[in-house]
């Protein structure tokens, strides 16, 4: 599963603070350790820095971009400094995702406010049509490419909050109308759903209501492989096989990387 000569663009690629590493930090450095050159991209710049530094101490190739998906300019300027930087972009990694931020909330849809879900619907989905729009192009001229989004399996699952959920099952569609209308090219899209994962997105910002260890037990308890979360870097392994070459063959794929929660 080697990427060498690959230039990897991945969308969120910073984490939050916390205890352990983000999904996008992790797919970041195994890209990197595969070989890819990697452009990191986040909203906040610092975090995409951090990650570019670990790669570049590892003797990988790494810039470190900052990107707000919903800033269509952004976007357009992240892909343009990429292929200037790397000569093109080989994969698209999309890890973008939040239920909330920026003073905005999900909720059930009894109590959903417009803006809330406006907000989610920018993040979580609009961000991964405007990035394709723009790498898709680059792709295609190069006859070749790999979309890669981040979904959750509460696309899947009973779930409450209505944002989170319709927005991640839009990414799903997404990717699959993107794999029906660019396999012709040589591009593939497939599609991860993580489920309860170890991550600071996913444990931090609950720590307050109970200790860290009472979430993690929680979670763990939950997960019929191994009564254990996953990690970061679960994650990114199985992007790191969707990116190469063993995964030639395989596009519009909705791969859940959860434990076997999906199945009970």
């Amino acid at each position: 599963m080697q990427l060498n000569q690959h230039t990897a663009l991945v969308v969120g690629g910073g984490q939050t603070p916390g205890a352990t590493v983000g999904n996008g930090r992790a797919v970041a450095l195994t890209y990197a350790k595969a070989g890819a050159k990697v452009a990191v991209a986040d909203r906040k710049l610092e975090s995409a820095e951090e990650t570019a530094q670990q790669i570049i101490a590892a003797g990988g190739e790494a810039i470190a971009l900052a990107l707000d998906v919903r800033n269509e300019g952004e976007v357009r300027q992240a892909v343009t400094t990429t292929c200037t930087a790397f000569g093109g972009i080989d994969i698209l990694h999309n890890n973008v995702g939040v239920a909330v931020g920026a003073g905005h909330r999900d909720a059930r849809i009894e109590q959903i406010e417009a803006e809330d879900f406006s907000f989610l619907v920018d993040v979580n989905l609009r961000g991964m049509v405007l990035t394709c729009k723009h790498v898709l192009p680059v792709m295609r001229a190069a006859g070749r490419g790999v979309v890669i989004n981040i979904s959750s399996l509460a696309a899947l699952k009973p779930y409450p909050l209505v944002g989170y959920k319709t927005t991640k099952a839009g990414v799903i569609a997404f990717t699959q109308q993107v794999a029906a209308n660019y396999a012709r090219y040589g591009i593939r899209a497939n599609v991860i759903l993580p489920g309860l994962m170890e991550t600071p997105m996913a444990v931090e910002g609950q720590v307050g209501r109970k200790t860290r260890k009472e979430i993690v037990n929680e979670r763990d308890a939950q997960v019929p492989l191994g009564k254990k979360m996953g990690s970061a870097w679960d994650v990114a392994n199985a992007a790191l096989f969707l990116a190469s070459d063993l995964a030639q063959y395989i596009t519009g794929a909705v791969l859940p990387v959860d434990g076997g929660l999906s199945v009970t």
